[in-house]
């Protein structure tokens, strides 16, 4: 990442720039770019910078079940020192992998492909259901982000439309928020209607004369705001998509493996009777550690076989990333962390709606286990992103050592995805350091009108 200009402070240590000829490009972005951390370690919940200073990490989703978990890190030096090579050679790590990711999901999800990063999870997809389906065009939710490939550039529109803009054989619904979207809480069906809009969207292309392979969804939208699609919304998606042909591919890369608490996998908050055709999975997976996954049906995987062109990935599904994975799977199972997200995060989004009567910039609270997000706005009626003001908290919220980001089209939603052992005292202290500092900004930065007390 690039430094910026003139000397840096960090620690309360100034530190000269790096030589010009040895910056890396602009485009390489550092968190904080204003007053950079130097991060050296990290534990659990915990990161370190090289003064020693802990910080609370309340947005690495990657390290999954906490930085530098030690039975991950032991698994990966126990087999690095055996053995890692790629997949053409027999090993029981990729198949016991296999078979326990397969324990997780719905039955008719059985064929594994291994990777190394979400990215390559989303690319892989689309060629999947391409091959599948022999049709081309994808449909996509708005503000959606796939991955940093070109063909998932193509398919995210966060990214595309401030690049090349929209390809024709890609096409996009309306995002199903219910806070600030089309369809409010107050709409008597608003998974139904954000459905058919899915369903115009598909009309709309065959009419062209166009054919879908793929709609694409988070299973909850992160770059979108933390956004939860109401129940419901992915079975009548998923009718539209079928009937043209297409297939349904559920991206768990943000939410996957317990982060929403009530269930495995975050598309199985739609009901027990949705499931998807293709499920890809990355960050989390290994912990930090280069590993992703797609698992899908045999009717697809046989259709990918018949091009009679090989898959292949050098590292994917190496020794050390199965043993990797399965250590993950064991600390998930073992430490009960599904059902820690649950507990803890209900008690963090009961603290954030308490502040949410409190601070009238709060606009909405929304989440599941540890997948929250809050929306912070300028007035009440329009619901106008506050986006200055979720950057001046997020900067505070540094000061006081505790690592937060905001997303959303608006980039006003503070968002909630920790390591899973975050725990309640976590959420205790975080909570009170956002009210001691929205209060500050209620008497001091009264910037926009939810930040002007009543007298």
């Amino acid at each position: 990442a690039q430094s910026p200009a003139g000397t840096e402070k960090s620690g309360g240590v100034t530190q000269e720039p790096f030589p010009e000829t040895e910056t890396a490009s602009d485009s390489c972005r550092l968190f904080y770019p204003e007053d950079p951390i130097k991060i050296v370690r990290g534990q659990g919940q915990y990161l370190y910078d090289e003064q020693g200073a802990e910080y609370l990490d309340c947005v690495n989703n990657v390290a999954h079940v906490g930085h530098c978990h030690p039975l991950v890190v032991q698994a990966a030096h126990e087999q690095n020192q055996v053995l890692n090579t790629n997949s053409r050679y027999l090993h029981d790590n990729i198949v016991d992998y296999a078979q326990r990711l397969s324990e997780t999901l719905p039955e008719k999800l059985c064929v594994f492909y291994f990777l190394n990063s979400g990215s390559e999870a989303n690319d892989l997809a689309l060629r999947l259901a391409r091959q599948y389906t022999g049709h081309w065009d994808v449909v996509v939710l708005d503000h959606a982000y796939h991955g940093h490939l070109s063909s998932l550039i193509d398919i995210s529109p966060y990214k595309f439309r401030d690049l090349d803009g929209q390809k024709e054989w890609v096409h996009v619904a309306p995002l199903p928020d219910t806070y600030r979207g089309l369809y409010r809480e107050d709409h008597p069906n608003p998974a139904g209607a954000y459905a058919s809009e899915v369903e115009r969207v598909v009309n709309s292309v065959q009419e062209k004369g166009r054919k879908i392979a793929a709609f694409f969804a988070e299973s909850l939208p992160s770059v979108g705001g933390q956004i939860i699609p109401p129940a419901g919304f992915f079975q009548e998606v998923a009718e539209h998509i079928h009937r043209a042909g297409g297939v349904f591919v559920a991206d768990e890369i943000q939410v996957g493996f317990g982060r929403v608490g009530q269930h495995f996998w975050a598309f199985q908050l739609q009901g027990e009777d949705f499931v998807p055709d293709i499920v890809t999975m990355g960050k989390s997976i290994g912990n930090g550690h280069p590993v992703a996954c797609v698992a899908t049906t045999q009717a697809v995987a046989r259709a990918f076989e018949a091009t009679g062109v090989e898959y292949f990935n050098t590292f994917g599904g190496s020794p050390v990333s199965c043993a990797v994975g399965l250590a993950v799977l064991d600390v998930l199972e073992k430490e009960q962390l599904q059902a820690h997200a649950a507990s803890v995060g209900s008690f963090l989004m009961e603290l954030l709606r308490q502040q949410k009567a409190k601070h009238p910039i709060i606009g909405d609270v929304r989440g599941t286990g540890l997948f929250i997000g809050v929306d912070l706005i300028k007035d009440e009626a329009t619901r106008t992103p506050a986006t200055d003001e979720a950057n001046y908290v997020v900067s505070r919220m540094k000061e006081n050592y505790i690592l937060l980001s905001t997303d959303g089209p608006g980039r006003n939603v503070l968002k909630f995805k920790p390591p899973m052992c975050f725990s309640v005292d976590n959420a205790r202290h975080v909570v009170a350091k956002m009210d001691a500092i929205l209060t500050n900004m209620e008497e001091k930065v009264r910037s926009c009108e939810t930040l002007r007390l009543q007298p």
